[in-house]
């Protein structure tokens, strides 16, 4: 088994049994010590890595492999070291940072044992994590003052050996982040006493450190570090510091341990910050090669679409990954059917039930590929909306479900199932380019009706955290796509201080465009609506009003105003920073008799500085609605919500299939009005537009190049019902969704009555004369 990136064998974990019971008294240093020699565990200065091999031999304990000595008992601390931690402990300060008479790191040594004991009584005193144990390599300081003496103190030791954030950050796969993770050490601990009240004294002592810690790291383990990590608990600090001193922001975690095996996500979500040590660090971190050979492999061609989508998914067995394929081909073909009827024999179907309750198959991992592929379309375009949105999935009359939640806003109507925030990316013509994330969580009906506590929770414990969480996922997006503007867009749930906030940190960040719910107030103590109203209408935007229950269709003729604006934090969030937002106002002045006019105020963090800027963002704004008709496909054309798996986790690995599905029908829908002259080659196999094009012409001879887009996705949905008439207008996705699930059968006939035909067909020679 491999522990701490260490293989330890059969033999290896035998005797250190054997030594463990010849030698009751030997302490863990020695035993450490040993160990490490027999495996020839060094780090880079030759030294051996006792503090790594401790931690894995307290691992095999827990895991039950062996049965480490007793600990013995520590020696009492003598009266002068509690008078002298009595002391730090009581020291207030309130001065300049020049009044503190310099400021100084200590280094803290093997060989300081007083150091060493100040520095773990300050921190078990003072910091909410006390003094560890830390993990791996590690180097401490104390923080002192030439006038006061020891003020705090900082760590530094091994990183977190998976972070999904800082990963993709870097763009590292397993293999180099395995050979290359030496090169990033955590600051596991930084302290400053309570009674020390300094003005930008945390900010000063981080750059201290980031100077130094290179030098003494090489000269304790042999190699500079490249990067610094942290992570900052957002109820507890907000970070100011880190980011006063140059650190960046790259995402969240996500609520779990370095022992949380199980997923439980006991632990509070944390902010995750980043220091380079160098100006070159992140290339030292992935070289070139190593870029250039995920490249390769980036680039390779695709069967088709459902190897390019689920290629990519991370189930850790590729048996699993060709099962996930093929599931995928049947329930596009077959997107109205169950999975029997999908899957087509009974062979298949039991395969995909068995895929469905594998413990590796679960919605992130099968997701996995399509994000990569989402972004390398993101890639290609100038502007991307990233829409964000919620919905439910009802699932009551399956009520022998394992794992469902309530759904509803009442308990007593008692609807079951799950809810889901997912995340698509728009074009600005409204073409959906694919999923960038999904969350799915059943409510505890426990917890049902307790809405009146939500103030009194931090928001990671609040369901509106998932605008948050979709926020950071797009950010990763965008550093993954630095060509590209992308633009997180939310309607009036998503009016949340902490999202604007958020997205303001950094000017790197991806954009922010949000439907306002709250009159907020402003810094100048006015109200939100009443200061934009107060301006000028700025001009007049038409704008097209489908017909829908209860409304007529129209065009609509919105007076548009605009102005920035400062956002004042709420009460319970006066700590948060004031932010800084431009405001869109769009009103229907005169509706329609009997109906209610179209009113919008728009919050963008997009400067907009002319009538031109604002009707952009109210574009940008109306491509909103595609995510709800993306729904609808999922629901009316995946019939999602009559899958029946016996528990959420196979319900939820189902979905992940389906969601991609549906978005693809969608896409298909949209890319057909985006680019109707491209040959259909780009969408159909070479059967199916064969297939379909002798069905629908009844002439089974195909014509010399493949018909367009537009007139392939015509015909397609024609076999779906639609007539094609001029007030029609171009097909939607339920006409495509009935006809994709024709097309399927007529293709697989086609295919058969080809082999027949050339197995039929006469074959003739041309005689020669000798």
């Amino acid at each position: 088994m491999k522990i701490c990136n260490q293989e330890f064998t059969e033999e290896i974990i035998a005797r250190i049994n054997r030594v463990i019971r010849n030698n009751p008294e030997l302490s863990l240093s020695k035993l450490s010590r040993l160990v490490c020699q027999w495996l020839d565990w060094k780090s880079l200065n030759g030294k051996l890595k006792e503090m790594s091999c401790r931690i894995a031999l307290r691992k095999l304990e827990t895991a039950g492999r062996i049965k480490l000595p007793a600990t013995k008992n520590r020696i009492r601390r003598s009266e002068t070291s509690k008078n002298n931690s009595k002391a730090i402990s009581a020291i207030s300060i309130e001065c300049e940072l020049k009044d503190l008479g310099g400021i100084e790191l200590v280094r803290i040594t093997g060989k300081d044992k007083e150091l060493s004991r100040t520095w773990r009584e300050m921190m078990d005193e003072h910091h909410y994590l006390g003094s560890g144990p830390l993990c791996g390599a590690q180097v401490r300081y104390l923080v002192k003052s030439g006038k006061y003496g020891y003020l705090g103190g900082l760590s530094f030791s091994g990183a977190a050996w998976r972070l999904r954030s800082r990963d993709e950050w870097i763009g590292w796969d397993d293999d180099v982040r395995r050979k290359n993770l030496h090169l990033i050490v955590g600051n596991s601990r930084f302290l400053i006493l309570p009674g020390v009240k300094v003005k930008n004294l945390a900010s000063h002592l981080l750059s201290l450190s980031m100077k130094r810690l290179r030098g003494d790291w090489l000269e304790t383990y042999g190699y500079e570090p490249e990067l610094v990590e942290t992570f900052v608990e957002s109820e507890r600090f907000i970070g100011t510091s880190y980011r006063a001193a140059n650190w960046a922001h790259i995402g969240q975690t996500k609520g779990r341990g370095r022992q949380d095996s199980r997923h439980k996500k006991a632990v509070a979500v944390k902010d995750i910050y980043v220091y380079e040590l160098s100006r070159n660090s992140r290339e030292i971190l992935y070289p070139v090669e190593d870029r250039t050979e995920a490249a390769k492999e980036n680039t390779r061609e695709y069967a088709d679409w459902a190897e390019e989508e689920f290629g990519g998914a991370d189930l850790k067995d590729e048996r699993l990954l060709k099962r996930l394929i093929n599931i995928g081909r049947d329930l596009y073909s077959k997107p109205q059917a169950n999975i029997p009827q999908a899957c087509g024999t009974r062979a298949k179907t039991k395969a995909a039930y068995r895929f469905f309750r594998n413990k590796n198959a679960t919605m992130e991992r099968i997701l996995k590929g399509h994000y990569e592929s989402t972004k390398e379309r993101i890639k290609k375009e100038k502007i991307v909306l990233s829409v964000q949105d919620t919905t439910s999935f009802n699932y009551s009359t399956h009520p022998m479900t394992e794992g469902l939640g309530l759904i509803g806003h009442r308990k007593e109507y008692g609807a079951m199932g799950i809810k889901m925030h997912d995340t698509m990316a728009f074009t600005t013509e409204g073409t959906p380019i694919g999923l960038i994330d999904v969350q799915c969580w059943a409510r505890d009906r426990d917890k049902f009706g307790k809405k009146h506590i939500r103030h009194d929770l931090p928001i990671e414990e609040k369901e509106s955290n998932k605008w948050l969480v979709s926020y950071n996922k797009t950010a990763e997006a965008q550093k993954a796509c630095p060509g590209t503007t992308l633009v997180s867009v939310g309607d009036r749930e998503a009016d949340i201080y902490d999202l604007f906030e958020l997205a303001n940190r950094k000017k790197e960040n991806p954009k922010l465009l949000v439907r306002a719910k709250e009159d907020r107030i402003l810094t100048d103590e006015n109200r939100l609506w009443n200061t934009v109203l107060k301006q000028d209408v700025s001009g007049i935007q038409e704008l097209h009003v489908p017909r829908r229950q209860g409304r007529t269709e129209r065009t609509a003729r919105m007076s548009v105003r605009y102005s920035r604006v400062t956002l004042k934090p709420p009460v319970r969030k006066k700590k948060m920073a004031e932010v800084k937002v431009w405001a869109v106002h769009a009103r229907e002045d005169h509706p329609p008799e009997g109906e209610d006019g179209l009113e919008w105020m728009l919050l963008t963090n997009i400067p907009v500085k002319s009538f031109e800027n604002a009707v952009e963002k109210i574009s940008w704004y109306t491509k909103r609605w595609g995510i709800e008709v993306y729904h609808r496909t999922l629901k009316s054309g995946c019939k999602v919500e009559e899958r029946q798996l016996g528990s959420v986790d196979t319900i939820e690995a189902c979905l992940a299939v389906d969601l991609v599905v549906a978005w693809r029908i969608y896409h298909l829908a949209k890319l057909g009005r985006a680019n109707p002259d491209v040959p259909c080659t780009v969408y159909f196999a070479e059967e199916e537009w064969k297939a379909l094009n002798a069905y629908v012409t009844r002439n089974p001879n195909p014509p010399d190049s493949a018909p367009s887009l537009r007139d392939a996705i015509r015909m397609v949905a024609g076999l779906g019902g639609f007539l094609g008439r001029k007030s029609d207008g171009e097909p939607g996705t339920k006409s495509l969704w009935l006809g994709l699930q024709r097309l399927d059968d007529i293709t697989a006939m086609w295919k058969v009555m080809m082999a027949f035909v050339r197995e039929k067909l006469p074959v003739s020679s041309t005689a020669g004369y000798g």
